[in-house]
């Protein structure tokens, strides 16, 4: 019985030490633009059954209650929080927030990944690019901002407009696409801020931002 005891202590280490893990990784993130912090969640594991509930007595009666014996925990899932964060002003012509649900699109090269965090700026060659530390991922769809382009515009319903020096014109650069799951919860954790699709999170669901649940962009907030 002691050793069992043992092992079932043990268990209870094993998951608090996790969820000390995910603590550790929520705070050490307080500062990351549009980071979801995560709760681990716990289920209890492994009954030995030494008398069921409901099975008769020796007297014929029927037990109210059985005996049952746990022998632990262990981590269930881990949960992300996709409430809305706070928004902070910037003074970046290219940083974007999300009011309400959904997630930019940004490729890496080799497919489509998601992420809240809108710090873009524009690539050598024009494009708007979410930047790492390792690398620049294009927004998608793709959109292109000229060189001489001044007055650059992002509007709630994410049209992008610009004019160009010299110009009163008003010229359209595209229009930002915002992508729903029907379960965040199912996205995977890439790192950089990204979220893959899986299975679990369905399809993305992508269209034009303040349509459809979709949130609103507002242009020089994170």
């Amino acid at each position: 019985m002691a050793i069992r005891a043992l092992y079932t202590s043990a268990s209870g280490m094993a998951a608090n030490s996790f969820n000390l893990d995910t603590i550790a990784n929520n705070l050490a993130n307080a500062g990351t633009t549009a980071y979801k912090q995560s709760r681990a969640n716990f289920e209890d594991i492994f009954y030995e059954h030494f008398k069921l509930p409901g099975v008769q007595d020796n007297q014929g009666n029927i037990t109210p209650t059985g005996i049952s014996l746990g022998l632990g925990t262990r981590v269930q899932s881990t949960e992300g929080d996709f409430s809305q964060g706070s928004i902070v002003t910037t003074t970046g012509t290219y940083d974007m927030a999300i009011v309400g649900e959904g997630f930019f699109q940004v490729n890496d090269g080799t497919q489509t990944l998601y992420t809240r965090a809108g710090n873009f700026s524009l690539n050598a060659n024009g494009s708007v690019v979410m930047a790492s530390a390792d690398k620049g991922y294009l927004l998608e769809p793709n959109i292109s901002i000229p060189q001489d382009a001044i007055n650059v515009s992002i509007s709630g319903d994410g049209v992008v407009s610009y004019q160009q020096q010299g110009s009163n014109q008003i010229q359209i650069a595209g229009n930002i696409q915002i992508a729903r799951f029907i379960n965040n919860q199912g996205l995977l954790r890439m790192g950089d801020n990204l979220f893959s699709e899986t299975t679990g999170s369905g399809n993305a669901q992508v269209g034009n931002p303040g349509t459809e649940g979709r949130g609103s962009i507002r242009q020089g907030f994170l």
